[in-house]
């Protein structure tokens, strides 16, 4: 499983929760305390939110813990609304492309979990991404033919929210259809560079670790808690969307049904 964290609110640099806490992103690529496995180190990503309305991208299939080019970066840049991923893979391969976040647009987003099964139904899933969304997908990941599929919704006019809970459905249905019997699990954050979207959901109901820390001028949203305050650190509730702008939480439910036959 992989590790990420969202962060909306003050602007702050990023090595503030990337590097500098003492359960920082970085820790957790090399201990990692709430997932399968401790290590996280098949590559790893930062967006940010700038004075431009699309986010700045660095990926890079080193481990976070080995990248001084990382450590420049998140001691450099500053951003009001920014992404961080370190991953551990599932199956597909360790290329820049597969490293998250996925960038198209003003929209950023990662994911950490698994499409149970994936491999027979991948061609099935990526067949429903539209043509003009499906010239964009560069890597083989389940995660960015979710996040495109998403993309794909909110063009059709749905909420962020729906938009995911669309395409995750998309894939519970292929998945039903192909007689699959492992869970699909998903932690994501989706942003537009005002607002973001985070989900925590699990078909099993045994979904990925999520975090949420509201310190008043900022949030933070979490795989685990990047420092010792505890207390601010609650865990997002199964099945629930959190949606944080300008430091506002909603906390709403995140369903997914199945579809009929694609």
């Amino acid at each position: 499983m992989c590790r990420f964290l969202a962060y909306s609110g003050a602007p702050v640099f990023l090595e503030d929760l990337v590097a500098a806490p003492c359960h920082s992103l970085i820790h957790q690529s090399l201990h990692a305390e709430e997932a399968k496995t401790g290590t996280n180190g098949d590559g790893f990503g930062v967006g940010w939110y700038g004075e431009k309305a699309e986010p700045g991208q660095y990926r890079e299939v080193r481990p976070a813990w080995s990248d001084e080019n990382l450590l420049s970066i998140a001691r450099q840049v500053r951003s009001h609304l920014f992404f961080a991923h370190v991953r551990a893979a599932t199956g597909t391969a360790t290329t820049r492309a597969n490293c998250h976040p996925f960038v198209h647009g003003r929209h950023l987003f990662m994911h950490n979990g698994q499409i149970g099964g994936y491999a027979l139904i991948r061609r099935r899933l990526e067949a429903l991404i539209p043509d003009l969304l499906y010239d964009a997908r560069v890597g083989t990941t389940d995660s960015e033919a979710i996040f495109l599929l998403t993309l794909a919704r909110i063009a059709e006019g749905f909420g962020p929210g729906e938009a995911l809970a669309a395409a995750l459905a998309d894939a519970l249905s292929l998945m039903h259809q192909a007689g699959i019997r492992e869970p699909l699990r998903c932690a994501a954050a989706l942003a537009d560079g005002e607002t973001i979207h985070a989900v925590r959901w699990s078909s099993d109901a045994k979904p990925p670790s999520l975090y949420l820390c509201d310190r008043g001028d900022s949030v933070i949203i979490a795989s685990e808690p990047v420092d010792a305050a505890r207390e601010c650190w609650q865990a997002l509730p199964c099945n629930t969307l959190a949606s944080i702008t300008a430091g506002t939480v909603v906390l709403s439910p995140f369903e997914v049904g199945l579809r009929q036959a694609a």
